[in-house]
This record gives structure tokens, sequence and C-alpha cells, in this order.
């Protein structure tokens, strides 16, 4: 079976399919999300979709612990769904994540073009993990 371009794909699916989210923003302009998988930014473009590039990231919460899943798509396996995705789980600290995720992305040349906006969603990803601390706060005695 002879895989579809990616950009023929994009031209049928960027105005109807079951991931779009249309919004009004101010006035009668109107604002497009998508909620598809593989959409870093979740917006509606060809560079940010998951449908229409055989390359594609995701960084999305581990688990229970606090882990960050870091998947890319296998470009050679696109006609096998079960062994397309590589993932892994990056439990180490912020900045060791960072890096491996700057390198994978960007410099191991699989798409640079992502890099900002992987650092961008994993920076959301692990301050969505982090737990607040309870209890009362301790107040400053020398303003007493």
């Amino acid at each position: 079976m002879a895989t579809v371009p990616g950009q023929l794909v994009w031209e049928i699916v960027k105005n109807n399919n079951s991931f779009l989210v249309k919004q009004f923003g101010r006035g009668s302009q109107s604002i497009e999300f998508s909620k598809e998988p593989n959409n870093l930014y979740n917006l509606n473009s060809y560079k940010y979709s998951g449908l229409a590039n055989r390359k594609t990231v995701t960084i999305q919460a581990g688990g229970k612990d606090q882990s960050v899943l870091l998947a890319t798509t296998k470009t050679k396996k696109q006609n096998k769904p079960a062994a397309l995705v590589h993932k892994s789980v990056l439990k180490k600290e912020f900045r060791r994540m960072a890096k491996a995720v700057q390198n994978q992305v960007g410099d191991n040349h699989y798409r640079p073009d992502l890099k900002k906006a992987a650092l961008a969603r994993l920076s959301a990803v692990h301050k969505s993990l982090k737990v607040a601390k309870s209890g009362a706060k301790i107040r400053n005695r020398q303003g007493l």
C-alpha cells in the first residue's frame, strides 16, 4: 500500500475533521484549535498536525509518579500502527529532561522546527505535575 503525501492529507482534513474545535476570538475572528494526538500546541496548522505529518512528537504526563512521556513516531512503520510510536519515559530533574527532549527533537535532526514547541510543552506538563505544598504559611516575625 502506498502512503499518501502529507500535503494531500492536510488539504483534505484542514477544514473538516473530528478533532477540529472552532471558537470565536475577538469580534468575528475565529480561532481554530485541534484535539488530535501528537499536536504540541493544539493548533489547527500543518506544522503541528499529528495527522498530516509523518514525524510527530508528543509530550504528556507519564503516570502516577512525576514522570513525563516523550513519544515520537517511526517513519518506516507507517503501515504498522502497533509499532508506530517510540515511547520513552523521562523521570529525571527538569533540566535533564529538557536536554533529553532537545537532543531527541532538535539536535537529532528529527524535527528541529518543533524544538521550541516541545520544550514549551515539557515545561507546561512538568509544571502541572508539581504538587502544591499544603499547610500553614510561615509568617515573618519581624513585622510584629
